[in-house]
């Protein structure tokens, strides 16, 4: 991607970004071309291939970007502010309708799918948003360390690691099934086990932590194809 080194190139840049997931949420990845992205986003070829040179599979990376982005922001603020057992709660309840809303659609499963999951690429959006997701996890469990409501000698990276593949693991399932359960059984046994530790020494809690779910590939989206990457 060349350099965009004008505020209103970034913000071109980003609405082209943006229009092309609106587009590729509505048509699916495989029945969706350039034209139809620059019809919507308003934009010529020449400025199309200005920002994304390698053309369609550039730019369907950026997408999924703006796709992992998303998962975050969707989110806020609760996730940013786990320092209560309220807010805990009120985070699962925004995950749990995220994604029962976004069904067994999967946008960044689909975006992967097209442009291969195995590039370099794909594979480091995956790998942040991951790392993000965790250190937010901890970030909370840590501020209930501090607030006295949970055991200090809690494993956190640990328990951390745990709860999101079991978040994983739950929405794989939902996709497959369109059945929440398993979600929402990972989200409440996470929380619970929290509230557990809560003036009890913590030998063995990070081991016990792994129990919520086994791991699994990442899955998110929504492009009407399903892929193992939540």
């Amino acid at each position: 991607m060349p350099d965009v080194p004008t505020t209103k190139g970034r913000a071109t840049r980003a609405r082209i970004v943006e229009g092309a997931a609106e587009v590729l949420r509505e048509q699916g990845v495989a029945f969706t071309t350039l034209d139809d992205i620059r019809g919507r986003t308003g934009t010529s070829k020449s400025q199309l291939f200005h920002y994304f040179p390698d053309g369609k599979d550039e730019l369907l990376l950026a997408v999924a970007q703006f796709e992992a982005d998303r998962v975050l922001e969707d989110q806020q603020p609760h996730l940013g502010r786990l320092d209560s057992w309220e807010s805990w709660q009120q985070w699962r309840d925004v995950v749990v309708e995220r994604y029962e809303l976004q069904g067994d659609q999967c946008p960044l499963g689909s975006l992967f799918l097209q442009v291969g999951r195995s590039r370099p690429g794909a594979r480091a959006i995956v790998a942040e948003l991951m790392r993000h997701w965790q250190e937010q996890l901890a970030r909370g469990m840590r501020a209930l360390q501090a607030n006295g409501l949970v055991s200090p000698a809690l494993d956190v990276d640990r328990t951390a690691a745990a709860l999101l593949a079991g978040i994983q693991g739950g929405v794989a399932i939902m996709m497959s099934t369109g059945d929440s359960t398993h979600l929402k059984a990972a989200l409440n046994t996470g929380i619970e086990h929290l509230r557990a530790t809560a003036g009890e020494p913590a030998a063995g809690l990070g081991q016990a932590a792994t129990g919520l779910c086994e791991p699994a590939d990442l899955v998110d989206g929504a492009y009407g194809q399903r892929l193992s990457a939540s």
